[in-house]
């Protein structure tokens, strides 16, 4: 367990929270120490979470970075790196896992924890990276296609549909194409119907709030907005309707350490804060 900084740079404290930053300290509360946790294309927010969650609580997490296993406690500051074949990352590297070797191994992704993402993402938490279009083979916009994301959604226990554009173009009312499966058409027991093994999405996050699934609908159902957003300015940039509480909660602010760890020793370069 990481002890508390001493805050000697109050400058860099005193910048505005953003959005991107809200999302990966969502994301780091969430994660519980001792789990397996995937970023698969080393994505910058489900990075930057799943290491500040590490670093503050999670020690005996099994941080699995573009395919690489790391542990990173007595790193005191630890560079990005850009993409999944970026070979700085081995300077971390634990293991390097081969991808049929990490397909393997189930039995650690039951108490796993993935990230996806989404040009599209519809109201039912299903996604699509496919492309956009009403024809697959004169797509509008072709996206990078699946990449994983349908084994590694259904094989770990849970995931969280992750975007850094809450806009109407991506949080839509139902995806043209869908490459990982969320609760399909909100139908009852579909999920088991098919025999997947995982328990679906738990959270859309977005740099204004997180919705969680209404347990009846299987509609997303808004759970807290991020401090300085207004309800208004989700319900302008949602596509799709969605469940609305008697209360709506704020997302908690960050405390002092979790701002000061993300800041000085994951996201140096600011890549959040831009």
């Amino acid at each position: 367990m990481s002890q508390p900084h001493p805050v000697s740079n109050t400058a860099l404290l005193g910048e505005p929270v953003t959005g991107m930053e809200m999302m990966a300290i969502v994301i780091a509360r969430d994660l519980e120490d001792g789990e397996w946790v995937e970023v698969g294309a080393n994505l910058p927010v489900p990075r930057a979470g799943a290491l500040l969650a590490h670093l503050l609580h999670g020690p005996n997490m099994t941080l699995m970075m573009a395919m690489t296993k790391t542990w990173l406690l007595n790193q005191r500051s630890i560079e990005d790196f850009q993409f999944i074949t970026d070979v700085r990352a081995a300077r971390w590297a634990e293991a390097y896992y081969e991808h049929d070797r990490l397909l393997n191994n189930m039995r650690f992704r039951k108490r796993g924890v993935f990230f996806c993402g989404g040009i599209e993402i519809d109201c039912f938490g299903n996604s699509n990276l496919i492309g956009v279009g009403a024809d697959h083979r004169r797509l509008e916009f072709r996206g990078p296609g699946a990449i994983g994301t349908c084994n590694a959604t259904v094989y770990n226990g849970r995931y969280h549909l992750v975007t850094n554009s809450h806009s109407r173009r991506v949080l839509v009312e139902k995806c043209s194409f869908v490459s990982a499966l969320g609760y399909g058409d909100g139908s009852p027991g579909l999920r088991a119907s098919l025999n997947l093994p995982g328990a679906g999405p738990r959270y859309i996050i977005t740099p204004m709030c997180v919705f969680d699934f209404d347990p009846t609908t299987n509609r997303a159902r808004l759970r807290t907005l991020h401090p300085g957003v207004s309800l208004d300015d989700v319900v302008k940039n949602t596509g799709f309707a969605f469940v609305l509480p008697t209360r709506v909660e704020t997302t908690e602010a960050p405390s002092e350490e979790e701002l000061f760890t993300l800041r000085t020793r994951i996201d140096r370069a600011g890549t959040l804060r831009s």
